[in-house]
């Protein structure tokens, strides 16, 4: 009896999407510089997620189609999107990403949306189990949502990185792969 090993399914987003998936088969992926993204799973159901945000959120501004852009509706559409597939609110487990200072002179988006991620997290009371916030650099990331395994990249301005990354630059990222 032969075992098939069946193909990964890869599933890129960009700023402003999310994806919620129970497939065991999809990892999705997505590039970052001052962006934040959040992988949200239910590890008892088996249904995870990530979504790709721009800004953080902005108290009385409306969702309209510039909504999209912003870490609180996308936060919102995330966690929703994975109670509709089945997951439990007080089950969810977080792991974040980006957050990088991409321009220096200019204002730090890059921390604003890092801040504004472990605070929405937090007042959700959703656990932050890994992440790896901030730096210069930006950082192509996979995430496999049923597993909940996290593996990232750093870019450097011409390309990706393969220099080794010292401990010093890892911030309490968790069960995450760096490669």
């Amino acid at each position: 009896m032969s075992h098939a090993v069946r193909p990964e399914r890869r599933i890129h987003i960009v700023q402003g999407e999310y994806k919620v998936t129970d497939d065991p088969d999809v990892v999705v992926s997505t590039l970052l510089g001052s962006c934040v993204a959040a992988c949200i799973r239910d590890p008892s159901t088996g249904v995870g997620g990530m979504n790709h945000f721009l800004l953080p959120g902005e108290d009385g501004r409306s969702h309209d189609h510039e909504a999209e852009r912003y870490g609180d509706y996308l936060m919102e559409l995330l966690i929703n999107g994975l109670m509709k597939q089945g997951a439990h609110r007080d089950r969810l487990e977080a792991k974040l990403f980006g957050g990088a200072r991409m321009m220096g002179g200019l204002s730090d988006i890059g921390k604003k949306n890092a801040e504004f991620a472990e605070r929405y997290l937090e007042h959700e009371g959703i656990a932050v189990i890994g992440k790896d916030l901030g730096g210069e650099r930006g950082r192509r990331l996979q995430y496999w949502p049923v597993s909940g395994r996290a593996r990232q990249a750093y870019v450097a301005p011409g390309g990706i990185d393969e220099k080794p990354l010292k401990p010093l630059l890892i911030r309490d990222v968790g069960d995450v792969e760096l490669f």
